[in-house]
């Protein structure tokens, strides 16, 4: 069998026409004109043999060799730019403080922060996993050196707008469980944070402005009381998809009301970052594209 060697600068075209749905876009990503990206195009498929793309509409979309390739690039490419990251960063020391949303907690610290440590041994990173307010007041208060948090539609003098996310109605897998006592009349049962909480305010809300008579089932302190709650179907709540347990799921109940998007934001404690928590800033900007 023929072997391919695979050239990275073609792969990372490649991934990033798919990610940003337009090879247009990608060539001014990427500083190339339009012909060079077909051209590269071009070059992979004659690598493969096969087509890795096909059109449909006005755009285009990866046919099913092109979708087999595409995790094996992305694989590919982040191992090639961990390489150079901890070649050109091999001396970067000192420390940083990241505070993490809870729904990003255990994502973020397997992750993000294990590349990252593997990357810069010398970087001591202290990590938070904490609920929007407590974040900010953490790096309000100059205990933190960056924050990933929800937009709570508060001003913020360093912030990153990393995009949004849709909020759900979520509840258990196994529907059973979900006990709505006495049929659609009676109020639905919520399991929420303890407020203030940006979700539990939409839920609410939502359901106010639907006339749906709602109570609050359940509250918890911390997400993993939430998650808990709306598995043994104490009643449904309401998050992103994201950091989503096996044993919940998005519910597709008729009668539930729409929910609003939420704005997600990287906070810097100040404008210039010292050498690590820029860093590590950068690659947490990077890991959030994936969302």
């Amino acid at each position: 069998m023929r072997r391919i060697t695979f050239d990275l600068d073609v792969l990372r075209t490649f991934v990033t026409g798919v990610d940003m749905g337009s090879f247009a876009k990608a060539s001014d990503r990427l500083g190339r004109s339009t012909s060079a990206v077909s051209a590269q195009l071009k070059k992979l498929e004659d690598q493969l043999g096969m087509p890795v793309l096909r059109k449909e509409g006005r755009g285009m979309v990866t046919t099913p060799a092109g979708e087999s390739l595409l995790g094996y690039a992305r694989r590919l490419l982040e191992l090639n730019d961990e390489a150079a990251n901890a070649v050109r960063g091999a001396e970067l020391a000192g420390s940083v403080r990241l505070g993490i949303q809870q729904d990003f907690g255990e994502q973020m610290l397997t992750e993000v922060l294990g590349r990252f440590t593997r990357v810069h041994p010398q970087v001591r990173i202290e990590a938070r996993v904490a609920r929007n307010s407590e974040l900010m007041d953490q790096l309000g208060g100059g205990r933190l050196d960056l924050a990933l948090t929800w937009d709570n539609g508060m001003p913020a003098a360093h912030a990153v707008d990393v995009g949004r996310q849709a909020m759900r109605w979520i509840g258990p897998v196994d529907a059973s469980r979900l006990a709505l006592e006495g049929g659609t009349h009676q109020p639905l049962p919520l399991v929420m944070m303890d407020a203030p909480c940006i979700m539990r305010s939409a839920a609410t809300r939502a359901l106010d402005q639907a006339g749906i008579p709602w109570r609050i089932a359940f509250t918890s302190p911390g997400l993993s009381g939430v998650w808990a709650a709306a598995a043994a179907g104490l009643g449904v709540t309401v998050r992103t998809a994201i950091g989503l347990p096996p044993s919940l799921c998005v519910l597709d109940m008729p009668g539930l009301p729409p929910l609003p998007d939420v704005g997600l934001r990287l906070l810097r404690a100040e404008a210039e970052l010292n050498p690590p928590a820029q860093r590590l800033h950068d690659i947490v900007l990077q890991a959030l594209k994936s969302l």
